[in-house]
């Protein structure tokens, strides 16, 4: 699907010469339009509008952008969004317990290599570096989206591996609507959102408040005692309670402005490692706040952007909280049939106030974004970034991909995918200034990577099939990592790492009459070799970064018929090496997970969707990090209810 607004800002006035007037941009603040690919061209009728926000994908040809299905969403409303990501895609998580503190590893990189961004405002800690996917919460966003591979000339510092980007989505002319959202579920599993809006053709909003508790008190095999005993997990409770209001306003015909507000907080007992008894505490107070205004005209459009994003970090009563302030601008234009562009600027005040140090820094980047539409089946994309820190320039940051439609007929599509790309991740403050051992001549980490890929779509009046397999291979210099240092650790720029894989996905779609049968499928492969020793003895050359998987798949399988569906997922993650010399390792485990659903549903004024979901349906035992215990089957109910 595609948005008609690309049509407007020139995306797609690339394969049409029209030019849209000022009243065609009010017409499509005022209405929805949703376009199917292959009818492009066709007149439509109009809808609901959604609220614009900027093309994650206008400049990423060459490179893969997926979007997680709606009712992926709804089966893990309020959940983690780690846990929707380890189960329904082909990544990876490090995960430390359910509730527990959750990494993402994109092509075989640490979790400090995605960049993480909330309607356009990067959240990542600057302290730390990374971004806790255990703590965000899927009901409080409406779309996610991952960007795989180098996006550093895209969205700047962190992007080695990949980015994940969460968006709300409001919508005008809706009227008024109040929604609660429950789900039930074992081990004292408890999760609450109600959720109002208002929308007419002017103005639309959003207020909703949740709060997701867990005692998580479940069964386990303790590994670390003889004969293994079941044990029941203790100090490993889950709090969490969060607000956030939307609001988008139609100032002109051609003019937006939108605004978001999201705080969170999280209370967690830490979960103990097997055979330990500590007592650890955790607070998390995480307050967002991005303002947008879109000036859209002809041809162009202006986005000026400003926001907050301020974390604030309790552990034992130790207390550490970095805020960040951003100012942005920039300019999306249609030059030509040919050439769409984008140039901006992103201004970023940090401030850290830990336990060990406190410090502020400045932040300037410059970035060129431009789309070449060379010919009806070529197009290109050349992204350039260039990062300043406290007057420490960050590598140069260029990207050149390409998509080449090698033929498209009635029923099959074929698509070549290449792409180039420098990224880069600036050193932590953490890294750079804490006391004692943090190191203020370190180099910001560097990484080349290429991939080239391609994408078959298959479609039949009743059936369409979409596939996509991308080989990727990625050089990565200057990899920081601690090392004791006398009575100290010291970070360094000490690694090199070399990462290869193959990634495949498929997306498929049977309907007959009322019944319909849907397929997805997701494998990465992923070989993540270290080739630096960090001293005499260490025997990590040529091994295999430890947590990586050398292979993740993940399967689902759902059959539906009127307002039911029900589906069957299975995921397995490979074994993983524990140690950097790869001499011990964590087995390999599968899991099943089975659910019925049944879909919207109306009773008079009343309207709601259900859902049931076994998890770990063979109550299989595992462990995703040594020692770590994780819960057995498991069940949840979800009730979903609209005015």
């Amino acid at each position: 699907m595609v948005w008609l607004f690309y049509l407007v800002l020139g995306f797609n006035s690339l394969d049409s010469q029209a030019a849209f007037s000022e009243k065609a941009v009010s017409r499509f603040l005022a209405s929805s339009v949703l376009l199917d690919e292959q009818a492009i061209g066709d007149t439509v009728g109009l809808e609901v509008v959604e609220v614009f926000s900027p093309s994650l994908d206008k400049y990423t040809y060459g490179q893969q952008v997926k979007t997680i299905n709606q009712e992926d969403l709804r089966d893990f409303q309020g959940l983690g969004l780690s846990e929707l990501l380890q189960q329904r895609t082909g990544l990876f998580l490090r995960q430390y317990g359910p509730g527990m503190l959750a990494s993402l590893a994109i092509r075989g990189t640490s979790a400090g290599h995605n960049a993480v961004f909330w309607n356009g405002l990067p959240i990542n800690s600057p302290s730390l570096g990374q971004t806790d996917f255990s703590i965000l919460p899927v009901g409080a966003f409406d779309e996610v989206q991952l960007h795989f591979g180098s996006g550093g000339a895209l969205y700047g510092t962190d992007a080695i591996g990949g980015a994940v980007h969460l968006n709300s989505k409001l919508k005008f002319g809706r009227g008024h609507s109040l929604q609660t959202d429950s789900n039930f579920g074992s081990f004292g599993r408890w999760n609450q959102e109600l959720q109002y809006t208002f929308s007419n053709d002017k103005i639309s909003l959003r207020t909703r408040a949740y709060r997701n508790i867990a005692e998580n008190d479940f069964p386990f095999r303790n590994l670390s005692r003889p004969g293994t005993p079941l044990e029941r997990q203790e100090h490993a409770a889950f709090q969490q309670e969060g607000f956030s209001q939307d609001l988008a306003f139609q100032i002109k015909p051609n003019q937006l402005i939108s605004s978001s507000f999201w705080y969170n907080q999280t209370e967690r007992q830490i979960q103990p490692v097997m055979g330990s008894n500590t007592q650890d505490l955790q607070e998390d107070r995480n307050l967002r706040w991005v303002l947008d205004y879109f000036n859209f005209k002809e041809n162009k459009t202006w986005n000026f952007k400003t926001g907050l994003v301020k974390d604030q970090l309790n552990f034992n009563a130790s207390e550490n909280s970095t805020s960040q302030f951003f100012l942005i601008g920039d300019l999306d234009w249609s030059i030509s049939p040919v050439i769409s562009s984008k140039s901006g600027i992103r201004y970023t005040h940090v401030q850290g106030r830990l336990s060990s140090y406190a410090a502020e820094e400045n932040r300037i980047e410059l970035y060129q974004n431009t789309n070449l539409h060379l010919r009806e089946d070529l197009n290109v994309s050349i992204n350039l970034r260039q990062f300043i820190y406290d007057g420490t320039f960050a590598p140069f940051t260029p990207s050149l991909g390409a998509e080449w439609k090698i033929f498209s007929q009635s029923k099959n599509e074929l698509k070549l995918q290449v792409n180039g790309a420098r990224s880069f991740k600036i050193p932590t403050l953490n890294d750079r200034f804490w006391e004692p051992g943090g190191n203020r001549d370190l180099l910001p980490e560097s990484s080349w990577s290429a991939e080239l890929g391609f994408s078959h779509l298959f479609r039949m009046e009743n059936l369409q099939v979409n596939q996509q397999l991308t080989h990727y291979r990625m050089w990565v210099d200057n990899w920081i990592i601690w090392l004791p240092r006398g009575n100290f650790w010291s970070p360094e720029n000490i690694r090199e790492v070399h990462n290869k894989g193959l990634e495949y996905t498929l997306d498929a779609i049977y309907k007959m009459g009322s019944w319909g049968l849907e397929i997805q499928g997701n494998y990465n492969w992923v070989r993540a070799i270290n080739q630096t020793n960090t001293s005499e003895n260490d025997r990590s050359i040529g091994m295999q970064l430890p947590y990586t998987p050398i292979h993740k798949f993940q399967s689902l399988l759902g059959v539906s018929r009127g307002l039911f569906q029900s589906y069957i997922n299975y995921h397995f993650t490979g074994s993983r090496f524990v140690t950097t010399d790869n001499i011990s390792q964590l087995p390999d485990y599968a899991l099943w997970d089975w659910g019925l659903r049944m879909g919207e549903w109306e009773l008079g004024a009343i309207q709601g969707r259900l859902g049931f979901q076994i998890n770990n349906v063979f109550n299989t035992s595992y462990e995703v990090l040594r020692l770590r215990a994780m819960p057995g089957r498991n069940y949840q109910l979800n009730i979903q209810i609209r005015l």
